[in-house]
């Protein structure tokens, strides 16, 4: 096949263009090369998405069997890439999220779960997630009316592994590997289903090769996971020397410590962990354990690699932070004991 990546050298775009290399895919790259080296092997093209000439010029490089677009973000965005490409790539794969959702985090979701609205500006109040949620409706809108069934839409969860430039399992690798007391948020049976980087290149490709048209939700299985499964597992590969001190979901939100950014990935929303993927299981959406993805991201990290973006900033509380709110939890347990 010849495939065209929009965006190509971060994370998912990145391991998207080595899987395709490896199946033998030709593969095109069409980035900015601001954010990242080329994977050797790809013809990679520069230029601006936002610009009308750069995806004329992009499109006369055609035809190619699909687009995979990891990058759009904004549905001017989509709506020119889809226009400029309508008639250059048979096949538009767009990496879209769970937060088109109206009901996620809060609410359990299945494939058939209503989408948010799309409008161009958003009303007043209007939350950084609802945002972003409400963009990609507007981003998905555009290639189903541009591609009809030639687009296929691709709803992940949460997406770690290698490559994670936002750095959920990179903060939590640092913490324990740094040993001692460590803060454990909410239960340790919560149930959890983020996806590996790599299953989601895995799916996308699939459904290329296959022309699959329609949505799908990527996630883990309800249950495949649980915090306390993950956070072991960053013990085990760090062989630190910690104590897992768990905390529960009512007494961090008391102390204001902000859900999913304060302690990565953790939420207590029913919904946050529990998206039905039946739509995607049934051509063959397939996840391996989450061991092997923090595994993997530990030796990636230890290779060398550096998390470093304005959302990997944003993770985590200070190991000051964290010490005042074990040494509360500690008075109040002993308090009730």
């Amino acid at each position: 096949m010849r495939t065209l990546i929009l965006g190509g050298t971060k994370f998912l775009g990145r391991v998207l263009a080595e899987e395709a290399l490896r199946r033998g895919h030709d593969v095109t790259t069409f980035n900015r090369g601001a954010s990242g080296d080329d994977v050797p092997g790809v013809d990679a093209i520069r230029g601006d998405r936002t610009s009308e000439n750069d995806l004329a010029a992009l499109a006369a490089r055609g035809p190619w069997d699909t687009v995979v677009d990891t990058s759009g973000m904004t549905t001017s965005m989509v709506e020119g890439s889809t226009s400029a490409l309508v008639d250059a790539v048979d096949r538009y794969v767009f990496v879209s999220t769970v937060n088109v959702y109206k009901g996620w985090p809060t609410d359990p979701l299945d494939d058939e779960s209503p989408v948010r609205d799309y409008t161009p500006v958003g009303p007043a109040g209007e939350s950084d997630a609802d945002e972003y949620g409400r963009l990609k409706a507007g981003c998905e809108l555009a290639v189903t009316t541009a591609y009809g069934e030639r687009a296929t839409l691709l709803r992940p969860s949460v997406i770690l592994g290698p490559h994670e430039y936002v750095g959920r399992i990179p903060w939590w690798l640092s913490r324990i590997q740094a040993g001692g007391r460590v803060l454990a948020p909410g239960r340790p049976e919560w149930p959890i289903q983020p996806i590996d980087v790599r299953d989601v290149a895995a799916f996308a490709l699939n459904a290329a090769e296959r022309n699959l048209a329609g949505s799908y939700n990527l996630a883990a299985p309800i249950g495949h996971s649980t915090f306390s499964a993950f956070l072991t597992a960053c013990r085990d590969v760090t062989g630190a020397d910690v104590e897992l001190i768990w905390v529960d979901d009512a007494f961090l939100r008391e102390h204001g410590v902000p859900e999913w950014v304060g302690l990565p990935l953790w939420r207590d929303y029913q919904g946050t962990w529990h998206m039905e993927t039946a739509r995607a299981r049934a051509v063959g959406l397939t996840c391996r354990p989450l061991e092997e993805t923090v595994a993997d991201t530990y030796a990636w990290l230890r290779s060398g690699a550096v998390v470093s973006s304005e959302r990997s900033a944003e993770l985590g509380i200070t190991r000051e932070r964290e010490a005042e709110l074990l040494a509360t939890w500690d008075t109040r347990e002993e308090a009730v004991s």
